[in-house]
C-alpha cells in the first residue's frame, strides 16, 4: 500500500469534517421556507471553494440530531397537491401537464399559491431520518462505505451521542483524487 493510500485508510473523519457550527442546520418547528433561505444563505467555504449545501441537518431540543432534508425533498414539499398524487411523469415537469376539461381551470396562480402554503409547514413533516452517522474517531473508509451503501451527499459526524460535524461526499472525492496520478 502506499503512502497516499495508508493516509485515506487511516485519516480520522474529524480531520475532514466541517464542524457543525459552520454547517447549516434548522430545527424540527422551522418552516420549509425558512430551510429553503438558510440554504440559499449558506455559502459553505471549505478548502478555498465555495457552495451551497444540497442537505441541511435537522436538530430537535438544542443539538440533537433527529434528521436531514434534503433539497429535493424540499421541492418536493413546494408541489401541489394534485401534482403529488399524478402519475410520475407529472413529477418529472411538473408545468407541462395536458389539462383535462373536465376539472377545474388549472392556472399557474393556483400553483404558485399552494407552493406559498407549503413553505409554511415545518421542516418535521419533509425531513427524512438519520440514516447514518459515523464518530469522529472513525476512519475515512468508514465514512466511504456509509455513503456509498446509504446513498448520501453528506453524513454526520457524532460524539458519542452529539453532532459535532458533517463530512461531504465532495470533499471525500477531493481528498481521493490526490491518491490518483
Amino acid at each position: 500500500m502506499d503512502e497516499g493510500a495508508r493516509r485515506i485508510a487511516g485519516l480520522p473523519v474529524r480531520e475532514m469534517m466541517i464542524p457543525l457550527q459552520d454547517y447549516p442546520t434548522v430545527c424540527t418547528k422551522d418552516t420549509v421556507g425558512e430551510a429553503i433561505a438558510k440554504m440559499e444563505a449558506a455559502a459553505l467555504d471549505v478548502a478555498g471553494q465555495r457552495s451551497l449545501p444540497r442537505v441541511l441537518l435537522v436538530l430537535a431540543d438544542g443539538n440533537h440530531l433527529v434528521g436531514i432534508v434534503r433539497r429535493r425533498d424540499i421541492l418536493r414539499a413546494l408541489i401541489p397537491e394534485f401534482l403529488r398524487r399524478a402519475p410520475l411523469r407529472h413529477h418529472k415537469n411538473p408545468f407541462q401537464i395536458s389539462v383535462d376539461h373536465n376539472l377545474a381551470e388549472l392556472s399557474l396562480e393556483s400553483i404558485v399559491s399552494a407552493m406559498h402554503r407549503h413553505a409554511e409547514y415545518p421542516v418535521s413533516t419533509v425531513m427524512r431520518p438519520l440514516p447514518a452517522s459515523v464518530d469522529e474517531d472513525d476512519h475515512l473508509l468508514k465514512a466511504i462505505s456509509e455513503m456509498v451503501n446509504e446513498d448520501l451527499a453528506i453524513l454526520p459526524v457524532m460524539r458519542g451521542k452529539q453532532v459535532v460535524g458533517v463530512v461531504r461526499s465532495v470533499d471525500v472525492f477531493r481528498e481521493l483524487v490526490q491518491l490518483l496520478p
